[in-house]
């Protein structure tokens, strides 16, 4: 069985990054880590500094609910400097890097549900969060915030959201939050990068979407909208075949999605 140490210098020991993850802002327990991100964003910090916090008691996740994260979980905030013209891709990269990073550790497949939850065998195991702003009139800033979890037994799960699972619960036995936070660093540099680059991760992040195909039930604006989902555009937006027959586009971030058998650790 693997020992859970976590400590930011164990986790710098085993950095194979350029910049992400380079400078942590550790605090072993806080209300939230993106709060604290964007402050630090505001205010200039290193570029791919990261808010790691060793307990996190006020997590939100989007559309302001709540996300739970107990002892065990990895919760950490990611702070960028990217182009405004690159905002609108950072979910995907963000949601890419952890299925990618699960993927790696474990023996498991982890697939996405639209637009921003990292699911094992339909339950969700990583919720994320991407804001942005303006820290000057011409330099943006993004928080992505990402919560993990790791190493949560079946009642721990179950105290957050029936649909929710942990990496240690589907596999049997506890990782190292550091190790885990090292690769999904790895992984998110990597992807950014490409991505910056104009490599297509978009075609990657569609690629592992277990919302196409399905019918889904929509809120956006207060109102419920229901249909396939069809496909997704360039920019994350979720294009949806409504029963009279038009295509409707929700973009990413504006809308909550209902899909059976998929779950969600945001409580609603």
């Amino acid at each position: 069985m693997a020992k859970d140490e976590f400590t930011p210098a164990i986790v710098e020991q085993g950095l194979r990054t350029r910049f992400v993850g380079r400078n942590i802002q550790y605090v072993p327990r806080l209300a939230s880590t993106m709060d604290v991100a964007r402050t630090a964003a505001i205010a200039g910090v290193a570029n791919g500094t990261v808010v790691l916090a060793g307990e996190q008691t006020a997590g939100r996740g989007r559309l302001k609910r709540e996300w739970i994260s107990p002892q065990g979980c990895l919760a950490f905030s990611l702070i960028l400097y990217p182009e405004m013209r690159c905002l609108p891709g950072l979910v995907m990269v963000a949601a890419l890097a952890v299925a990618e990073a699960v993927t790696a550790i474990t023996p498991i497949v982890a697939e996405l549900k639209w637009p921003n939850d990292v699911l094992i065998r339909g339950k969700k195991v990583s919720g994320i969060l991407v804001e942005t702003g303006l820290r000057t009139d011409c330099q943006s800033y993004a928080v992505i915030g990402i919560g993990l979890n790791v190493n949560l037994d079946s009642a721990a799960c179950l105290k957050i959201s029936p649909t929710a699972t942990s990496l240690s619960r589907e596999i049997g036995r506890e990782l190292s939050r550091s190790v885990v936070l090292c690769v999904l660093l790895a992984r998110f540099e990597h992807l950014y990068e490409a991505f910056l680059r104009g490599e297509p991760v978009f075609e990657a992040w569609r690629a592992r979407l277990t919302t196409l195909g399905k019918e889904v039930q929509v809120l956006a604006g207060g109102m419920f909208y229901e249909g396939v989902a069809e496909d997704v555009a360039s920019d994350g937006a979720l294009l949806i075949r409504m029963g009279g027959g038009c295509l409707m586009r929700m973009p990413a971030g504006d809308v909550t999605l209902k899909v059976s058998a998929t779950g969600g650790q945001s409580t609603e």
